[in-house]
């Protein structure tokens, strides 16, 4: 990516650079498209208007140069980049709309404008559900031309016509409605239609979701140490299936998100043991009062050769509550990265040269 930045800045400054040459007042030359005759010049007229000019004295300019729009770019990306390699790619620190962002399993409701401004809304609690979960279905519907007071659900695989589970909506209040559908099908992409009668005719509302096969147990924490200048926060896991796995899970203390931590390694059945580290940088200068959490756990099965799909797990909503050891020995020293290092030094340099 950093590579690729600089092929993009080389192409426009040749492209400035080129553009230059052509506009400048020293050009002469006049281009082969110009459409009046080429008029040849008088060298005994010009003489005069030379010597005059060869004559005159040099108005110095004490006008400062403006700073170059490059120079200004590339400072910047050096600052915001020496900022961001602080932090190891395994624990960044977090903002609260941040956390928001990185919640992998939030179902955002989908709605459809009707006439007189009427709407159909539906909602989900999730986005992906594991094999054998209860698919609860929210609906809302409101407008002046709404009739009938039952609304259906039908579940198709993506890309298919064919429906493989389905249910009635029962009016739960004044324009609201509530079914459930069992997670039974085989893991993959899912639609849901939900369908109404608006004016006498139907009116169906489709919305996408995920059904994952189960991908093991989590069974909680081990105790926390501190190690190398992380917070180790052991968790136990048992796989359903041998594989390679990568795990995330959002730290907090109280309502206070700290860092979103990252794991990924290697496992076999049975329990296993995934270490996610807070590094020093994301939890020194901080005023951590009470329990810390571990929140939002996501597991990955990575995909085992390419074109298979990557399953998704996810623990429990709460997360985990633990008392954090003795944070003392942390401290604020960037984490160390010789490769990030280099690539800022030399977006610093490349700002010096313009």
């Amino acid at each position: 990516m950093v590579g690729k930045a600089f092929l993009i800045v080389a192409a426009v400054s040749v492209s400035v650079a080129g553009t230059a040459m052509l506009l400048s007042a020293d050009n002469r030359g006049s281009f082969l498209w110009s459409a009046g005759p080429a008029v040849e010049s008088d060298k005994s007229q010009q003489r005069p208007a030379q010597i005059k000019n060869a004559m005159a004295k040099p108005v110095p300019d004490t006008t400062a140069p403006a700073p170059s729009v490059l120079g200004v770019a590339f400072a910047s990306a050096a600052e915001q980049y020496g900022q961001t390699v602080r932090y190891p790619p395994w624990s960044i620190p977090l903002t609260r709309a941040q956390a928001e962002a990185y919640n992998g399993n939030r179902y955002e409701p989908v709605s459809l404008p009707l006439e007189e401004d009427g709407q159909f809304t539906v909602s989900l609690d999730k986005y992906r559900f594991t094999q054998g979960d209860t698919i609860v279905i929210a609906a809302s519907l409101r407008g002046p031309q709404v009739i009938g007071t039952q609304l259906s659900a039908t579940l198709e695989p993506a890309g298919e016509r064919k429906t493989v589970a389905s249910t009635q909506l029962q009016a739960k209040g004044e324009g609201y409605y509530e079914g459930t559908l069992m997670a039974e099908q085989d893991p993959g992409e899912y639609r849901l239609i939900v369908e109404a009668s608006v004016d006498g005719r139907p009116v169906r509302h489709a919305s996408s979701l995920t059904i994952e096969p189960f991908l093991g147990e989590l069974h909680g924490l081990d105790s926390p140490y501190v190690s190398n200048n992380n917070l180790v926060i052991p968790l136990k896991f048992s796989p359903e299936y041998d594989g390679f796995y990568a795990f995330s899970g959002q730290l907090f203390n109280g309502s206070t998100p700290i860092a979103q931590l990252q794991a990924e390694q290697r496992l076999d059945t049975g329990e296993q043991t995934i270490e996610f580290r807070a590094h020093g940088t994301v939890l020194t200068n901080r005023s951590i009062a009470g329990q810390l959490q571990l929140r939002r756990i996501q597991i990955r099965q990575l995909p085992a050769k390419p074109g298979d799909r990557t399953h998704y797990g996810f623990g429990p909503e709460d997360g985990y509550r633990f008392s954090p050891p003795d944070l003392d020995d942390l401290t604020d020293t960037p984490a160390a990265n010789p490769e990030s290092e280099q690539r800022a030094a030399l977006l610093r340099k490349l700002a010096d040269k313009f």
